[in-house]
């Protein structure tokens, strides 16, 4: 069933709630959150009074724990699939039961180990269905028919389980498709039986989820997905359509207080250009598979539709990286400045002086004068080439980025080094006469060495640029945009975090796209003391929440990084200096009170409420920590289930006074 709500029907004040659909613990013990338990948490929302319901991601991932980094925009993940809610499963109930006693008793759920467990037995149960059968004529057979994605998908997952769950760029073979390349697989008689398993299994999971979609419509709430805007490199889209990416680029984000050398996050970049060709017909499929389950969208990282963050593959991080679009610094300008080629060169390659690498090396560490010495001439040998007779180094031509500094046969003290001075200039060339200026480039050699008229100059020249290729982000970013909303009746809801260009905030209001505000975050940074901005002041047009899925929870923000007497005043209320249900009260209950439309606050926020929830260690309790990688990530779990907590009186009657 399609959804018919748009964006104009939010015009009351609606209270919401996120949460992984893995964190919940429902009636029956499966060691992790499954699709059908939204129905229990929509019963526990309902008597909340909580009006919408989000959740993080959940497409298929694989083994892959964080939710972003999916192997398809369409099909959904084995984890959350209900083993005992299969028709075919009756006869492992033992077994089913046995895997949820394993695992339901930790306080995370192990994303690797519940899913590995839970694709055997799913092998088991296939092995009993008639879905081979079906699959050419019958119920599944109609179902491929309504979801064609569903073949591309199959084959991938089949080739990568065959290939050791390796990056298809790493496969022995069918790297490469020809344009009929896909149905010519699908329908191999040999590896038949091994495709319909998972469209078999993409089948069930559509099933449980639409059941569980429904019961949450029926209790009058809305249903919020996440759409991350990127695509894992390997990925079954990536692989199948490689036409409308540019996997010459990867995305992340431009370097900041908290990430220096920038956000690289491996993801190749959309190209547009060959998207519009066919009318964006993917990202409209991608639209139309959403909508059978949602009534509200939340866009992943919206600034991407504007312009994004893009770095060569040649480098790990994204110091180095450019935005795309962008209107490029050209050489003729740089000449009509006054700068010959030697000068560009300057301006726009790193120069390493003879000093500074004796000077880096003898600080690494090192302490003997022959090893310095041999460490500085293993690297004038392997990275550097001498600018004539000067004390001056140009990278080798071979060098084309950091992964080439990493592979050098140097000590890893060496290698940063190079990096570092890798790092060092103020415009990157990254097409022959067309300039980009390195985020950094107010502290570069080449800029230090300028006088302050050149400088005033070459500013001014940059300033200009920023502001042509503004406008192009905001003619880019309303195309695009408007796109998604004329192609969808869902609501959107956009995650506009960052740097965020002046353009954004009008392109989203003009298409009646709800911006975020992060309260602690919200604040008037350029003014002194840096005021929070009252929350009267919000845009109507906004989604107003406490904490994200990557930041700490209310709690243990207020107990390790706020500025307690600052907030508190902001607030209009004493805070006590240890959070407890009466701090949570009033604070999430003058955030409710906000100008924005809608108010979401992740579940754990919500279960501070009440004393019976918290946690020994807040830490314990975030869902990710960015930058990290470890088996805590991504795998948070409620503290009890679901029942337990709806017959928690005071949780529930606190939250529904929210409203």
């Amino acid at each position: 069933m399609v959804n018919t709500i748009h964006t104009k029907n939010i015009n009351q004040r609606l209270i919401g709630t996120v949460v992984p659909v893995g964190a919940l613990r429902g009636r029956e013990k499966t060691g992790v959150g499954e699709f059908l338990d939204l129905i229990d948490f929509a019963d526990l929302c309902a008597d909340m009074g909580i009006g919408l319901i989000q959740i993080l991601p959940v497409n298929d991932t694989g083994y892959e724990s964080s939710p972003y980094s999916a192997l398809t925009a369409f099909g959904l993940h084995p984890l959350y699939i209900k083993l005992s809610a299969i028709e075919e499963a009756a006869a492992f109930s033992g077994e089913i039961a046995a895997l949820g006693a394993q695992f339901d008793g930790k306080k995370r759920f192990p994303h690797y180990r519940v899913l590995k467990a839970k694709m055997e037995l799913l092998r088991k149960i296939y092995d009993r269905s008639r879905a081979p059968d079906e699959a050419k004529k019958g119920p599944l057979a109609s179902w491929i028919a309504e979801n064609p994605w569903v073949k591309a998908y199959a084959v991938f997952r089949r080739l990568k389980e065959s290939n050791g769950e390796k990056s298809w760029k790493d496969w022995a073979g069918r790297r490469q498709l020809q344009a009929d390349g896909i149905d010519s697989l699908w329908n191999d008689p040999v590896l038949w039986k091994e495709h319909v398993f998972w469209a078999w299994l993409q089948k069930t999971l559509d099933s449980q989820f639409t059941r569980a979609a429904g019961a949450i419509r029926d209790r009058g709430i809305k249903l919020e997905g996440d759409l991350p805007i990127l695509m894992n490199e390997d990925s079954c889209d990536v692989w199948a359509h490689p036409a409308i990416f540019r996997q010459d680029l990867s995305a992340g984000a431009p370097p900041d207080m908290y990430s220096p050398a920038g956000q690289n996050w491996g993801f190749p970049i959309y190209d547009w250009q060959a998207q519009a060709s066919d009318n964006y017909r993917w990202w409209k499929a991608r639209l139309k598979a959403a909508e059978k389950y949602y009534d509200a969208y939340r866009i992943d990282h919206v600034l991407g539709f504007f312009r994004i963050w893009a770095s060569s593959r040649a480098d790990n991080s994204s110091a180095l990286g450019r935005y795309v679009p962008y209107v490029a610094v050209t050489r003729a300008e740089l000449e009509e400045l006054g700068y010959d080629s030697g000068r560009i060169r300057w301006l726009s390659q790193s120069h390493v002086p003879t000093g500074e690498i004796w000077g880096a090396v003898r600080h690494s560490g090192i302490s003997s004068e022959g090893e310095i010495a041999a460490g500085v001439e293993r690297i004038f040998e392997l990275a550097l080439d001498r600018i004539g007779g000067e004390e001056l180094w140009l990278f080798k031509k071979t060098i084309t980025g950091e992964k080439d500094i990493e592979a050098l046969a140097l000590p890893p003290a060496a290698r940063a080094i190079l990096i570092r001075f890798w790092h060092n200039r103020l415009f990157v060339e990254y097409e022959t006469d067309r300039f980009f200026p390195v985020w950094y480039f107010r502290e570069s050699r080449g800029f230090s060495s300028l006088g302050s008229e050149e400088k005033n100059a070459l500013e001014s020249l940059i300033e200009k640029h920023r502001v042509e290729s503004e406008r192009i982000w905001e003619a880019e970013g309303k195309k695009l945009l408007s796109m998604l909303t004329e192609s969808s009746a869902m609501i959107a809801c956009a995650e506009d975090l960052g740097a965020v260009p002046d353009c954004v905030p009008r392109v989203l209001k003009n298409l009646n796209i709800l911006g975020l505000r992060v309260v602690r975050w919200f604040r008037r940074w350029d003014k002194n003391g840096q005021p929070y901005v009252p929350l009267e002041e919000y845009p109507e047009e906004s989604v107003c929440v406490p904490s994200v899925h990557d930041s700490s929870t209310l709690r243990e923000w207020w107990e390790t990084e706020a500025d307690q007497d600052v907030f508190s005043a902001f607030i209009g209320a004493p805070l006590s200096r240890v959070y407890t249900p009466e701090t949570a009260k009033i604070i999430l209950t003058r955030m409710a009170a906000s100008a924005s439309r809608c108010h979401v606050f992740p579940v754990q926020d919500l279960l501070h409420l009440s004393g019976r929830w918290y946690e020994p260690d807040s830490s314990s309790e975030r869902i990710n920590v960015p930058g990290t990688s470890n088996e805590f990530n991504w795998t948070y779990r409620l503290p009890a289930s679901i029942a337990e907590i709806r017959g928690d009186s005071e949780l529930v009657q606190a939250a529904s006074k929210l409203r």
